[in-house]
């Protein structure tokens, strides 16, 4: 099978807890999956894209839409596993794991994420910081968040608030949060799924910390763009405020 250069990966799992069957929720018309598969073949920097499925109905749909569907196993653990899965069928150079309920992902966050794994050969992964601009968010253990060196090499991600503010107000501190895809070198991704978890990466159920525990480089990449991740009925009451003011600012 002929090497690509990108491959992107979209694990789309239909059992949710809290959102029941969430690939194929519609959003505006169209099914969550269809959003985020429209949104990464935006890329000019993607060379195929798949959806990766423990179900025949998600992957109907998307061959509908004209993409590629793989089924993978029931039983596999987490997202990155179905990316592993996928990735060991379809030789490429860089795996791009895109969250299945992120549809706000476009071009303008992962050609810069490939950029980077392309100019730099030390980087095994790529991710994305977003300056937090909501306070609340800071101490809001469902949102990541991360500090970087002076070189955007990644130090630590944390659900807690990082860094901690010592003497408020005497020093600039700005937050930043991790959000949306992760741009993989192929065989840091393979390293990942074939070692076991980390203490850090079990003690803050965070998967990065694996990858930094075991001395490895993150580049992180300032992003202006947020993402609004599908989980509660009240994310798609925020996509759809979101999508909707977007529509009155382009004039649509």
């Amino acid at each position: 099978m002929e090497t690509v250069n990108t491959l992107a990966v979209i694990p789309a799992r239909l059992k949710s807890i809290r959102l029941p069957e969430k690939p194929l929720l519609k959003l505006r018309g169209k099914e969550l999956v269809l959003w985020v598969l429209d949104g990464v073949r935006s890329s000019r920097k993607v060379d195929k894209v798949v959806v990766a499925t423990d179900n025949e109905r998600v992957a109907a749909v998307v061959e509908s839409a004209g993409g590629i569907a793989m089924l993978t196993p029931a039983d596999l653990p987490t997202g990155s596993d179905r990316v592993a899965f996928v990735a060991r069928a379809i030789p490429s150079r860089f795996v791009l794991n895109v969250q299945g309920d992120d549809p706000l992902v476009t071009a303008s966050v992962i050609d810069p994420m490939i950029d980077v794994l392309e100019s730099d050969e030390n980087v095994c992964l790529a991710v994305l910081a977003k300056k937090i601009d909501k306070p609340d968010e800071i101490d809001r253990d469902s949102i990541v968040k991360m500090v970087f060196d002076t070189d955007y090499r990644a130090i630590y991600f944390s659900r807690s608030r990082i860094p901690y503010e010592r003497n408020p107000g005497m020093y600039p501190v700005k937050y930043y949060k991790h959000i949306g895809p992760y741009a993989w070198r192929r065989d840091a991704l393979f390293e990942f799924a074939s070692c076991g978890q980390t203490p850090l990466e079990q003690a803050e159920s965070l998967e990065m910390l694996r990858l930094l525990e075991r001395g490895r480089t993150i580049r992180c990449i300032e992003t202006e763009q947020d993402s609004v991740e599908i989980d509660t009925p009240d994310d798609v009451r925020l996509f759809e405020k979101f999508y909707d003011d977007m529509k009155i600012k382009e004039g649509r």
